[in-house]
């Protein structure tokens, strides 16, 4: 267990005891990677020369880029969403929809090539999710979606490489 899960679990316990009637929501989402989708495990140092400062904050240390900073937001083309660290594609431009967030959203995803885990770091859980390949954390799973999952991607798009059709 990540120190910050371990943390956070005591103070949702806490919160939890304090706050009687308040439901801890989340979407619960079990993914497994794709048995052909081989992990990429570089070094810190070889991640550092490989992506932008930006890209490394958000991908290897789970930051949050700034909402509609990204152009990825406004993305309207055909084509595929790839990790922008090991080029998997995670997203089609046909799960896309404009979620008024200011971060690219998807209400599906390639199945196969993400994995989620409980994110504590805002104290109240949320499901974060990341790369099936290398682990790139690309953002967080709401369940304020569309139909006909229901669910919104909510995906930094610092942490995507649009590629058109």
């Amino acid at each position: 267990m990540k120190r910050r899960h371990f943390i956070g679990l005591a103070g949702l316990t806490g919160a939890a005891a304090a706050l009687p009637g308040v439901a801890f929501g989340y979407p619960s989402v079990d993914l497994t990677a794709a048995d052909d989708v081989e992990p990429l495990e570089l070094s810190d140092s070889e991640w550092r020369e490989r992506l932008s400062n930006a890209e490394y904050r958000v991908l290897r240390e789970s930051d949050t880029e700034k909402a509609f900073s990204s152009p990825l937001d406004d993305e309207t083309r055909d084509g595929e969403f790839r990790c922008a660290a090991c080029d998997l594609v995670l997203f089609k431009s046909a799960m896309k929809y404009d979620s008024g967030t200011g971060w690219p959203s998807f209400f599906r995803h390639v199945e196969g090539h993400l994995l989620s885990e409980l994110d504590f770091s805002m104290v109240w859980p949320r499901a974060e999710y990341h790369c099936a390949r290398c682990g790139g954390h690309q953002g967080h799973i709401f369940d304020d979606g569309p139909e006909p999952t229901g669910l919104r991607w909510c995906n930094n798009g610092t942490a995507l490489r649009f590629v058109a059709a």
